[in-house]
């Protein structure tokens, strides 16, 4: 075939066939089937199981369109679960009460005390499970995700499904060094001390979770605590509440298939009203909170009850820098990614692009190469017409009139609403939630648009004369999550990674913090603590700190140890004696220079 004499320049700038390529891509798949039998024993080699694949997910399913789609029903306390793409009832489910809370967490409770003692490897073994049943059962899973949440199946299965995996491989691969002991260091006084510190289960911890992520945000804290020797009670929100059955079965099953308790994973979800009561429970020690500011506030009120620690995440106003040294060639290259970066998850994501910010030149050929591009974007459901959608629904209405009075206000202040702004009647789904793919020119910091999260599929382009500006732009909102800086010019990149003000900076990419298993994590109005990363796999432990004798293995009674020095022993008689004695102490430690420490010295010999 004439492809496979295509040439390739590599690093080297050598030519590289393509059929090298193979050879090489094959080397490496060969290799690591050998390592992966080599490092990989049987007690921790997958299982295989099975789960039912829901209903819902089959072409055959045909489920009613509601009239008037909402979660809430008159005159019921039941969760209505429909899918935002084109209002199909999907099913009910009955929300948790305070009861059923306490029985969830009494359940999670009694099975995480044997749990506890499991070795790492039996928990590698349960996620290797997980991992292969997701590997295995994408397209289910992906269609559960986009059902629920309106999405299309590429952003599930980049959004969903290759985070979730990346998750899993971290944890397996990297998880058992990160809760290894760790020898800390000691110092003069203490020398004859070993120290280190330690990374224990908690015991029962809980996540509160958005519905913007139903499979990835409900994974993700399972996979990090019960690899930690915790159980977990997760409470999903109840705008994606029919995934849940799916995903729960889903991490339960790895479980049993391994001979553990099902129950080490609770999961559940509430109307609000009960949400407190899980939030303030006495038997939760930590709590993941994933969701808005506002809604954080009372979170973190309730948690405080109990003295309950939390991490917190609360979306972003991330920005991207667009410098001015960049070619026209690669800007075509950029705006492929920032169109990603905003429409992704039709903009319903916690760090997607929702401002551009751009030096002169590069501003004037970004909306040149935005605009017919965004103007071209197709809404619609993907699961009927995979070929024929970008961009998916919404997860409800709610938000279309203040996303529109958000444009209009903006407009009236001199931005330039170039593409959409408003609502879309979808003319084959009249029953599903669509947001107009919206762009938006000349926006200043002073709109509100430009300070407020939007959580939707409106990308906002701002003009900045100067690097210091831009970067002064990008920190002018109360937000600190992600953000990205494009260029060319490393010290102007460095400086924006040290100036920007936010928890992650991705340089010449976007939020790919994830797919790397950094700490995420925000500052200001973003929120506080890291999950991901060795930060997040030890942010819900125990920090145990041990300090022992160090050569008491060694010379048994004869050892080195603390003793209490005749001066100091209570009840003390002389105390100009026990001060000169402790002051000799401190200046022996600490002071620095010979002549001064063996001043000490003889202050400890005179006052012992």
């Amino acid at each position: 075939m004439e492809a496979s004499h295509t040439t390739f320049h590599g690093i080297n700038n050598g030519p590289v066939t393509t059929q090298s390529l193979v050879v090489l891509f094959a080397v490496v798949l060969i290799s690591s089937a050998i390592c992966y039998s080599l490092f990989v024993t049987d007690h921790e080699a997958p299982i295989e199981c099975f789960i039912p694949v829901p209903e819902q997910c089959l072409p055959t399913w045909n489920g009613r369109v509601l009239d008037t789609p909402d979660i809430k029903i008159a005159g019921s306390s039941a969760i209505q679960c429909y899918c935002p793409a084109d209002g199909r009832l999907l099913g009910l489910v009955n929300p948790a009460t305070s009861d059923g809370i306490d029985r969830a967490i009494a359940r999670a409770k009694e099975a995480q005390v044997d749990w506890a003692k499991t070795t790492f490897g039996k928990r590698k073994k349960v996620l290797r499970t997980l991992l292969k049943f997701i590997l295995d059962n994408q397209d289910t899973i992906a269609t559960v995700a986009c059902l629920d949440s309106g999405k299309t199946k590429i952003d599930a299965i980049l959004g969903e499904i290759l985070v979730t995996v990346e998750k899993l491989k971290w944890t397996i691969k990297h998880g058992e060094k990160a809760l290894r002991p760790e020898k800390r260091p000691t110092n003069f006084l203490m020398m004859y001390k070993s120290n280190e510190v330690r990374w224990e289960p908690l015991g029962v911890v809980a996540a509160c979770v958005s519905w913007n992520y139903p499979f990835h945000n409900f994974m993700g804290p399972i996979i990090s605590s019960i690899f930690t020797g915790s159980a977990i009670v997760v409470k999903a929100s109840e705008q994606t509440a029919w995934s849940l059955t799916y995903f729960t079965s889903l991490a339960r099953t790895a479980l049993t298939s391994c001979d553990h308790s099902p129950h080490l994973i609770q999961s559940l979800v509430c109307w609000p009203s009960a949400a407190s009561h899980l939030t303030s429970h006495p038997s939760i020690s930590h709590l993941t909170f994933i969701g808005s500011r506002p809604v954080a506030h009372s979170v973190c009120a309730s948690a405080a009850k109990s003295l309950t620690p939390v991490c917190v995440e609360l979306g972003g106003k991330d920005a991207a820098l667009i410098l001015d040294d960049i070619s026209l060639p690669e800007l075509r290259k950029i705006a492929s990614i920032l169109m990603r970066g905003v429409f992704q998850s039709s903009g319903q994501n916690c760090v997607g692009i929702e401002r551009i910010i751009c030096l002169p030149t590069s501003y004037t050929h970004l909306i040149s190469l935005l605009e017919p591009r965004i103007r071209a974007l197709r809404l619609g459901n993907s699961l009927a017409h995979p070929d024929e959608v970008d961009v998916g629904a919404m997860i409800s209405s709610s938000s279309f009139s203040r996303l529109e009075s958000l444009v209009s206000d903006a407009v009236s202040q001199g931005a330039r609403c170039l593409v959409g702004g408003t609502r879309y009647s979808h003319p084959h789904y009249p029953k599903g939630h669509y947001f107009s793919p919206t762009l938006l020119a000349d926006v200043t910091p002073s709109m509100a648009v430009a300070r407020e999260e939007l959580f939707a599929p409106i990308c906002l382009l701002m003009r900045a004369q100067s690097l210091t500006s831009a970067i002064s732009i990008g920190n002018s909102t109360p937000y600190a999550l992600g953000s990205s800086v494009f260029g060319t010019k490393i010290s102007d990149l460095d400086r924006c990674v040290d100036e920007l003000n936010a928890g992650m900076v991705a340089v010449n990419d976007f939020a790919v913090f994830y797919a790397v298993q950094l700490p995420f994590g925000g500052v200001k109005g973003s929120g506080y603590g890291r999950f991901a990363g060795e930060e997040g796999l030890r942010g819900i432990c125990n920090v145990k700190s041990v300090c022992r004798d160090r050569w008491t293995g060694v010379w048994g009674w004869g050892a080195v140890k603390t003793r209490i020095p005749a001066a100091l022993d209570y009840p003390m008689r002389q105390g100009a004696r026990a001060w000169g004695f402790a002051r000799g102490v401190v200046e022996l430690g600490y002071a620095e220079g010979w002549r001064r420490r063996g001043r000490a010295v003889l202050d400890v010999v005179r006052y012992s």
